[in-house]
């Protein structure tokens, strides 16, 4: 069995469970089938074995170096990419009159899923790519597709997205990069840092979409425009004023280049019309923070695999019952709290895996409730794997012992890595912002409200035992979130944001394994069984978790307020 992810698992989400077959129904997704599913499935396995798992360590290990005036990575890097490239996966779920496979985005997602867990750090390069190609696919012109997306699809470009400052970070509204209009084209000057894949020599040209704010703006998020900066011009090849200030040297993705930009009078192409740029770059960053939640439910995945592998064939102790000194030592996964943390560890990363998914074909059945389902989901599918399928491989590192926080083991990197995730594309404090201050409120109320109605549908209909616990936190958030509402007071209402945003999150979760459980129900088999356990596992071990978190929620707490910055020391 492969320890990079779980075949089986995914044939099961995405057959059993999610029916995508029946997407080929649908005249965009006509020319698939189970077939040609099935075998990018079976060619995206095969490539992140080969191509990118065998150097994830290397990757790590030798970080990129800058000797200011170019970037060194290893060559595995640029092989894994060139073959990724070559697959046609890049532009998996574009239009074919644009070069793609027009593939549902949930067996693309599927797909790239593999990489993910194989590499992070090289597949990070390919993620940003695409997620640029498709906001420029969507808001550039027919020029700017031809002149800078069709290089991306072709695996020439390579793509990023620069929003962040090194005095503003997260605060976009603090942005101070300017463009000034120079005939067709625009002037931009100024700083981005925390740039995901800034600068490199792997590919052709890199293209930058820079928000920045043109002369005379208003200020805030109003002003901001969005830019497209390639590093080098089209014409010329020559630097076109992006300059690598500097690599930041993080704990985790460490073969992914992360820079600090200056954009000296660069040449910028503007996207769309000026002052809408924050909601282009949206398209992107809601695209990238459902990527940064599926890599953490990836790194997750194959850090428990992992585990249960090393728990299955390492042997030590003995039975507590045991009373033979001189009885042979038992494998490890024979312990109760081995098998605690084995079956905690599954019912994140399958629990995980599944939202990844089900978030994916609701883009694949784009309609006005499932989009607003999507709004609404979209914070916990990004913050929810980056908090909980984290705790998986720290469970990797305390089931591998000692051994766990050495490098001959891959499971303290895969920590490393995914710690990134609760940071990258929004943190979760901003996360729990967006659901509470805008998600759950907006029309009204309407995509929570769909959201818990699903819920309670699907907690109707398996045994009591599981589906009323799930059904009466349902009501329960329901009352909460009116509750922190009822004065309008936002700042009183958001002070608890992030115990919101655990409480909702573990009840999607509890959800989406009632889900798991009804399409398991009847079936026979290992596999079934352990589905059908993880279920009862989550509804009866994790799921209690809200009570105390909406009990705090309920009482209209204001100590993070009331608090003094003195009384910290």
């Amino acid at each position: 069995m492969s320890k990079v992810l779980s075949q089986r698992d995914l044939a099961f989400l995405l057959y059993e469970w999610l029916d995508v077959e029946s997407l080929t129904a649908r005249e965009r997704f006509a020319d698939h089938s189970r077939e040609t599913f099935d075998a990018f499935l079976e060619v995206s396995q095969r490539i992140a074995e080969r191509d990118f798992a065998p150097h994830n360590r290397k990757n790590d290990l030798n970080e990129p170096t800058f000797d200011g005036e170019r970037v060194e990575i290893i060559p595995e890097v640029a092989k894994a990419l060139k073959v990724f490239a070559e697959s046609g996966l890049i532009a998996g779920t574009v239009d074919a009159e644009h070069g793609g496979l027009q593939l549902p985005l949930v067996v693309q997602r599927a797909c790239f899923l593999w990489f993910q867990a194989a590499n992070t750090g090289t597949s990070a390069y390919a993620m940003l790519t695409s997620a640029n190609a498709h906001l420029l696919l969507t808001h550039g012109t027919e020029e700017q597709i031809a002149r800078f997306v069709q290089p991306m699809i072709e695996g020439r470009f390579t793509g990023t997205m620069c929003l962040s400052e090194p005095q503003a970070g997260s605060s976009l509204s603090d942005v101070t990069t300017r463009a000034v209009k120079s005939g067709d084209a625009y002037r931009v000057t100024g700083s981005k840092m925390w740039i995901s894949g800034g600068d490199h020599e792997l590919s052709e040209n890199i293209i930058h979409l820079v928000l920045a704010r043109v002369a005379g703006a208003p200020p805030g998020v109003k002003g901001l425009s969005l830019f497209i900066v390639p590093k080098k011009d089209l014409d010329t090849g020559e630097r076109n004023g992006v300059t690598l200030a500097g690599l930041n040297h993080k704990m985790g993705y460490r073969g992914t280049t992360n820079t600090v930009l200056a954009f000296d009078d660069a040449t910028g192409y503007l996207v769309g019309e000026e002052g809408r740029g924050l909601q282009y770059m949206f398209h992107m960053m809601n695209e990238a923070r459902i990527g940064v939640g599926a890599g953490a439910v990836a790194l997750g995945y194959t850090g428990y695999l992992h585990a249960l592998d090393y728990a299955k064939e390492r042997t030590q102790g003995r039975p507590v019952a045991g009373k033979d000194p001189s009885a042979p030592p038992v494998p490890i996964i024979q312990h109760p709290d081995v098998r605690r943390m084995l079956l905690a560890s599954k019912s994140y990363v399958e629990g995980g895996l599944a939202l990844i998914l089900y978030a994916a074909k609701l883009v694949d059945e784009s309609s006005p409730e499932n989009d607003l389902l999507l709004d609404v989901l979209t914070p916990i599918v990004k913050a929810w794997p980056s908090q909980w399928c984290r705790l998986a491989d720290d469970h990797a590192i305390q089931i591998h012992g000692g051994y766990g926080y050495t490098r001959e083991y891959p499971v303290e990197q895969f920590y490393r890595d995914n710690r990134l995730n609760s940071i990258h594309e929004g943190t979760d404090g901003i996360q729990a912002l967006d659901l509470l201050g805008r998600k759950v409120t907006m029309k009204g109320g309407a995509g929570l409200g769909l959201l818990l109605d699903r819920i309670r549908e699907t907690a109707s209909a398996v045994p009591h035992d599981l589906g009323k616990p799930v059904a009466e936190a349902a009501d329960r958030l329901a009352r909460t979130t009116a509750k922190l509402w009822a004065s309008g007071d936002a700042e009183r209402a958001l002070v608890n944001a992030t115990a919101y945003l655990d409480a909702a999150g573990h009840l999607v979760i509890a959800w989406i394994w009632l889900e798991q459980w009804r399409a398991a129900d009847g079936k026979e088999g290992d596999f079934y069984e352990g589905k059908r356990l993880a279920a009862r596992y989550f509804v009866t071990h994790e799921l209690p978790r809200i009570a105390p978190l909406l009990d705090l929620l309920d009482t209209g707490d204001t100590l993070l307020l009331d608090m003094k910055e003195a009384w910290l020391g």
